[in-house]
């Protein structure tokens, strides 16, 4: 197995869908439920999260030829977007393409209707991840990769789901400077991975540049 592209693929997937760094949000948003309903609710949006990466996963390469875009086109363009998200985590700010506009927060739904929208969607699986994993199933060449990309992404969704169904727990031991740091980690390894995006993409686009 191509360990590079396994440690390289969870880097990036973790990073967006940092349980961590997520955890604040997932309380926030379902404030006002019971820790029972807490967990319901984590398990309806690790679920929702698995729907919805997996089809992005099997028919995101199909929609972009649709749309005329190679993947090239798409590994430049996903990883602004990627790069953009983590000069945020870094930042220490939230990006609005993966959390939302002030407006549409004031808009989210009850504590029991979160799981779908808007924690699966768009702040769990939003354009970062959608990236990710449209970048990532592109380079899987035998069973050996499937293997490893199936397995990193349920390992992602196990250890959100773990700290989610925690959730009231973790969120009394879990001090704010350990969210802080594990924000700007994660913020680097992203910017990191969004720049290998990118110059990967360019190579291919504008070849004189290799």
């Amino acid at each position: 197995m191509d360990t590079s592209f396994v440690i390289g693929f969870f880097g990036a997937l973790f990073a967006i869908m940092n349980p961590v760094t997520n955890l604040p949000i997932f309380l926030s948003v379902t404030e006002g439920a019971t820790p029972q309903d807490q967990r319901k609710i984590a398990l309806k949006t690790a679920l929702y999260c698995l729907i919805l990466g997996a089809g992005f996963a099997a028919v995101g390469t199909q929609v972009l030829s649709l749309f005329g875009i190679s993947v090239d086109d798409f590994r430049v363009a996903g990883g602004l977007v990627v790069l953009f998200i983590a000069l945020n985590m870094l930042n220490g700010s939230e990006s609005s393409s993966h959390h939302g506009t002030e407006g549409e927060k004031s808009a989210y739904p009850a504590p029991e209707t979160v799981a779908f929208y808007p924690l699966a969607f768009p702040i769990l699986v939003g354009p970062g991840t959608i990236t990710t994993l449209i970048i990532y199933s592109h380079q899987i060449t035998d069973a050996t990769h499937l293997a490893g990309y199936a397995g990193v992404f349920a390992l992602v969704l196990g250890l959100l789901t773990l700290t989610f169904w925690n959730a009231s727990t973790l969120a009394r031991h879990l001090s704010a400077s350990a969210r802080v740091i594990m924000s700007r980690f994660m913020g680097m390894i992203l910017a990191a991975i969004a720049i290998g995006m990118i110059t990967d993409g360019l190579k291919t686009l504008l070849p004189g540049l290799a």
